[in-house]
């Protein structure tokens, strides 16, 4: 069979038994060179049961109008659209044509890429369109954007290639992928740039996670600046813009609102006087703790006591100490 000849087969019928137990399309790749094109008919509203995978997959609707079952929602591709699907997102197409769907289909894994791409950090900007797939991606492309149809080409090129057996073969192959790489990269650049700014503001917080650690043990001793700083090896003022650009307030404003659900907790739960729970939670005094509470809180601590009281049952009664407001 010369290699640009195309086979349309039943897709139910080959993936289907393909899939484990625990719904993953185990797919036959050859080991050395995992990649493969595949052209499935879809008849019906049966189409392949739902999946999930640990290779990257496009597909291109070459004709009919199919349904994408992806994590809990549909979403409609009809001819000419593309489908980027990444790994682990259970999914299933479906057509609701009165003719059968034909699809063109690329598998691939990630690996693939790392053979060519020199430098981990360039094969991760190009594989971002399939990493960078959280709730709201995109997952269809829709044909008037023009890229579907450019993607189709590339992946008829690459199956003209295979089963590639040569050097220069596989060279083209993966010349192909990267372009298509690139063409989606492009596309889901506003996407994939929100990503970006979620995953700074993580690393981000995870750089603080001393300070975090620390506040659970140490927030009810003074707490001054070069300390925290200290734990995440910085400078006072560089430790204060890194925690204003993650959190979104200063070091100061966060330790006040952390105090003070701490104080929340042991005036709804404990008799402990006003004076007690100042100290125990890093105040230097009954009367600062007291305003700090109003002004976040609303009210004043008794009157927040007694109304949590009135919530989850009588208290006992309170010691005599004066109680601010």
């Amino acid at each position: 069979m010369a290699k640009s000849q195309i086979l349309w087969q039943d897709g139910a019928r080959v993936v289907d038994p393909q899939i484990n137990a625990d719904g993953v399309h185990v797919y036959p790749f050859v080991t050395s060179f995992p990649i493969d094109v595949r052209f499935f008919a879809l008849n019906g509203r049966t189409g392949v049961r739902m999946n999930r995978h640990h290779y990257y997959e496009l597909c291109y609707v070459s004709s009919g109008k199919t349904e994408w079952y992806i994590q809990d929602t549909v979403v409609a591709a009809g001819a000419g659209d593309l489908i980027v699907m990444g790994s682990d997102i259970y999914h299933r197409p479906i057509s609701v044509s009165s003719a059968a769907s034909r699809l063109k289909f690329l598998f691939f894994k990630p690996a693939l890429l790392s053979l060519s791409v020199h430098g981990n950090s360039d094969e991760q900007q190009l594989l971002m369109p399939f990493h960078g797939q959280t709730i709201g991606f995109r997952h269809v492309i829709p044909a008037e954007t023009g890229l579907p149809r450019h993607v189709s080409d590339l992946i008829q090129q690459i199956h003209q290639e295979l089963p590639a057996t040569t050097a220069c073969e596989r060279l083209a192959i993966r010349t192909y992928l990267q372009m298509i790489m690139v063409l989606l990269l492009k596309h889901y650049a506003a996407h994939i740039d929100r990503c970006e700014y979620l995953n700074r503001r993580r690393a981000e917080l995870e750089r603080l996670r001393p300070v975090f650690d620390y506040l659970e043990l140490q927030s009810h001793l003074q707490i001054h600046i070069d300390t925290v700083a200290h734990l995440c090896a910085m400078s006072g003022s560089h430790f204060m813009s890194l925690f204003k650009r993650a959190t979104g307030q200063s070091f100061h404003c966060y330790l006040n609102q952390f105090r003070i659900a701490r104080a929340q907790v042991l005036l709804a739960t404990t008799d402990k006087a006003l004076d007690v729970i100042s100290h125990e939670t890093g105040f230097c005094n009954q009367s600062y703790f007291g305003s700090i509470f109003r002004k976040l809180v609303g009210e004043t601590p008794r009157a927040y006591r007694r109304r949590s009281g009135d919530d989850i049952g009588h208290l006992p009664d309170r010691d005599h100490v004066p109680l601010i407001g």
